[in-house]
């Protein structure tokens, strides 16, 4: 065994399905799967059934956080053309019935705002100029705006944040043409960065044949040429992120199957294994991993602390030589089920500790 310590991972994107859809997930489950998985915080995503688009969804789902997780959870809050309780009875242009209202409300208690400009799970697609001119306007410019946009929508809402002074933030991306322009955008200056997700860096579009409705996701696998793209120029990705978003089988295995995998078991003992292989380092991992989402969301040291610290009492420790095969069987995820079921890795998490309490320890 080869033991390694390291600050405690931080997730910048899941869906743990908390409130409305508990049958998938939930915060104890999700939770349970982060600290499995080396994850000592999480931003929780606002698409639920009842979408986080509201101060007062936001306080129900911090109750129902207080009540059930083990490890931290914070919010990102959600972008919506229609609010809840104006849209039916405010009259006028489209931006009224937005829910800026609720930015100044909620903004001490969210890491970021998302902003849906491409079809996923859920109804916040937001496509009328008018409204995404005045969300991006109208969100305070100290955090930042992470943005589900593809291909052209991305440059979109480059333009967007761009013409308001914006922090953006380009959620999962998975292409070649995604990548260089960021790069470009990075050496005019301009304040971007951008996520990758694991089964972006480590399946192709062929692997989503083989998988069947268990490579469906958003944005869908891509070429080999793309994911040896994102290799190698793995410096210029700010952080990992899983996309946790678990479905049960029998949804998957539905005429409809919806889009979404879990990861966040799955994802640091990936990157180990690409560390055995040479492909990153270890500094990689806590950079893309640990420094960069601290970071780009502003989360507080103390609520994190780093074990190099003389008071660092939250992180993870890794058995860099184990050799196994992920298996269904083993995941805490209340779907049950991993798109890497199978795959044999080699690194796995010891033990995760969170303000000195442990709250992981493998067998």
């Amino acid at each position: 065994m080869k033991t390694v310590k390291l600050p405690g991972l931080i997730d910048p994107h899941v869906h743990l399905r908390d409130p409305g859809a508990t049958h998938k997930e939930d915060f104890e489950s999700g939770t349970k799967a982060a600290v499995a998985g080396g994850f000592v915080m999480v931003l929780d995503m606002p698409n639920n059934p009842e979408p986080t688009i509201t101060v007062e969804a936001l306080e129900q789902k911090k109750r129902l956080v207080k009540e059930k997780a083990v490890c931290d959870v914070g919010f990102i809050f959600g972008a919506s053309s229609r609010h809840p309780e104006r849209a039916e009875r405010v009259e006028g242009s489209l931006s009224n019935n937005d829910n800026t209202s609720e930015f100044e409300k909620v903004i001490d208690d969210v890491y970021a705002l998302k902003v849906y400009m491409d079809t996923t799970t859920g109804n916040l697609l937001i496509e009328e100029e008018q409204i995404l001119e005045n969300i991006f306007n109208k969100w305070p410019s100290h955090k930042p705006i992470v943005v589900h946009a593809e291909r052209e929508m991305m440059n979109r809402a480059i333009d967007l944040a761009k013409k308001f002074n914006k922090k953006l933030h380009i959620a999962h991306l998975s292409q070649r043409s995604e990548l260089e322009q960021i790069i470009q955008e990075k050496e005019k200056g301009f304040t971007i960065t951008c996520e990758v997700t694991p089964h972006h860096l480590f399946l192709t579009e062929k692997d989503a044949v083989a998988l069947g409705p268990y490579g469906t996701m958003k944005p869908p696998l891509k070429s080999k040429q793309d994911v040896d793209f994102l290799w190698k120029h793995i410096d210029a990705i700010d952080c990992i992120a899983t996309d946790h978003a678990p479905h049960t089988k029998e949804e998957k295995e539905s005429d409809n199957p919806p889009f979404g995998v879990p990861g966040l078991e799955t994802s640091l003992p990936l990157m180990l294994t690409a560390v055995s292989e040479g492909r990153i380092t270890i500094d990689d991992i806590v950079r893309l991993m640990h420094k960069e989402p601290q970071k780009i969301f502003g989360i507080d040291v103390v609520r994190i602390s780093d074990p190099r610290l003389q008071n660092g009492d939250t992180y993870i420790e890794v058995d860099t030589n184990a050799e196994y095969t992920i298996e269904n069987k083993n995941l805490f995820t209340k779907c049950g089920w991993s798109t890497f079921d199978g795959m044999k890795v080699k690194g796995k998490i010891v033990r995760t500790v969170i303000r000195g309490r442990k709250v992981f320890e493998s067998e």
